[in-house]
């Protein structure tokens, strides 16, 4: 899920239960403005460094502890990385989202879109 500064959900994408997030972050990013690009350690992976770097962005991804080259963290911007834990946690307030009840991707796709709206209207 890509989410703005202010916590808002911007972009998310369907994947099946055991598939990995990080190949789906470069295309999540694709388009969207950034200056600074905050991830977890799940993400630290070079070919999405470099997509953040093409787009004149700031790759603020603390690194993997297996990684021979160490790249710097700034803690205080990865401090917000926050806003996208609030973000889950306030479409999971969303019974239906939440639980899973809907059991298509297509279903399930549009109740997330709709949990998404409605936080973007509040």
């Amino acid at each position: 899920m890509a989410v703005r500064g202010l916590g808002c959900p911007i972009r998310f994408t369907l994947t099946a239960g055991q598939k990995g997030d990080a190949p789906q972050a470069a295309a999540l990013i694709e388009g969207l403005p950034a200056e600074v690009v905050i991830a977890d350690t799940a993400y630290d992976a070079d070919h999405l460094r470099q997509d953040i770097a093409a787009k004149m962005a700031l790759a603020v991804i603390p690194n993997n502890p297996s990684r021979a080259l160490k790249y710097p963290l700034d803690k205080h911007l990865y401090a917000q990385r926050h806003l996208v834990e609030c973000c889950f946690s306030k479409l999971k307030q969303f019974r239906r989202v939440a639980t899973r009840f809907e059991k298509t991707a297509r279903n399930y796709r549009a109740v997330v879109t709709l949990a998404a709206i409605v936080l973007w209207m509040r």
